[in-house]
């Protein structure tokens, strides 16, 4: 193995390993879905490509690799499904929250994760009647691969349909649900900067300091939602965006897919396990407080100010207007 191989092997197992612990520290109902696809990728479809790439060939016997082919076809779409899903919930809780119980109910939630596996059953299983999961050279692993030139037509129809209404259609619905919701945060936040800025005029006696403080915080407000919602969206066209767009590509009779961009590709869809716990949760404040307590019991020291204000940027407004008293 050359060390462009070795470096591609190291590449996926520091995925693997982030991707195992991230998502067994993920809690949460709505998120129990995502993770469990996150884990089985992590588990079964990982290691097998490491292999692949180690020893250069195909690791696994006929009909295993066609189960962890199986399985990825599965757990992929299911990712990309469950992830509009969870927007989905997001749009309803914040735009139309006092109404989100009898919108979002639990059998609504259920019927939204029925939808997501049958469909995410469906492709997999037309994939094995039609001997289209096998070894691909290629992304050193077991996923969809048209060994027959006869089969082209259909199995290009196949792919076609298939990523479409997964990464497509999830794109559009994480778009338009994330869009709304920041429209709603900006709303928000407007209303909370003329409150603030109302207040600031009355206390004539504020110190400058203080002042400039809140209002730099009013900015950070601002930009904290689009930030946020820039994350969500852009992690999942990172993450399968090249992927995708070459899995289209290489339908295309007469184009051939460099195998180190095929790797690649495939670690960026991988990496996206890893970084699901980090962008749905471990960014928010309270996992940060969590990991922050750890470090605090691990290294046996106060990480906390004194004064036992909230250093929290969701209460920051709130801390300047204290200091005021």
């Amino acid at each position: 193995m050359d060390l462009a191989g070795v470096l591609l092997a190291l590449l996926l197992v520091l995925v693997l390993v982030v991707s195992l612990l991230s998502n067994l520290l993920v809690a949460g109902v709505f998120l129990v879905n995502l993770s469990f696809c996150n884990l089985l990728l992590t588990v079964l479809n990982m290691p097998f490509t490491l292999l692949g790439i180690l020893r250069s060939q195909q690791p696994l016997g006929g009909c295993v690799c066609k189960a962890v082919g199986f399985l990825e076809t599965f757990l992929t779409s299911n990712t990309m499904l469950s992830m509009a899903a969870l927007s989905i919930d997001k749009w309803i809780a914040v735009v139309f929250p006092l109404s989100y119980t009898s919108k979002m109910r639990y059998k609504d939630a259920v019927i939204l994760m029925g939808y997501s596996w049958l469909h995410s059953l469906t492709f997999p299983l037309v994939s094995l009647f039609y001997s289209w999961v096998d070894y691909n050279s290629v992304y050193a692993s077991c996923t969809l691969h048209l060994k027959e030139e006869t089969e082209r037509r259909r199995f290009t129809v196949f792919t076609i349909v298939f990523h479409s209404t997964s990464f497509m259609l999830s794109l559009v619905i994480l778009c338009f649900t994330y869009l709304k919701v920041l429209k709603v945060a900006r709303f928000h936040c407007k209303r909370i900067d003329i409150i603030t800025m109302q207040t600031l005029v009355l206390l004539v006696d504020i110190h400058p300091s203080v002042k400039q403080r809140c209002l730099n915080e009013q900015k950070r407000r601002r930009q904290r939602a689009t930030k946020k919602i820039s994350i969500f969206i852009g992690s999942f066209v990172i993450c399968f965006g090249p992927y995708i767009i070459t899995r289209l590509i290489e339908l295309i009779p007469f184009v051939t897919i460099n195998y180190y961009w095929g790797i690649i590709s495939k670690c960026l869809t991988y990496s996206k396990a890893a970084s699901d716990p980090f962008v749905y949760s471990l960014l928010r404040q309270q996992y940060k407080k969590v990991l922050i307590n750890i470090v605090n019991r691990i290294l046996k020291r106060d990480l906390y100010p004194s004064s036992g204000y909230n250093s929290s940027l969701d209460t920051e407004n709130d801390y300047c207007l204290h200091r005021t008293n």
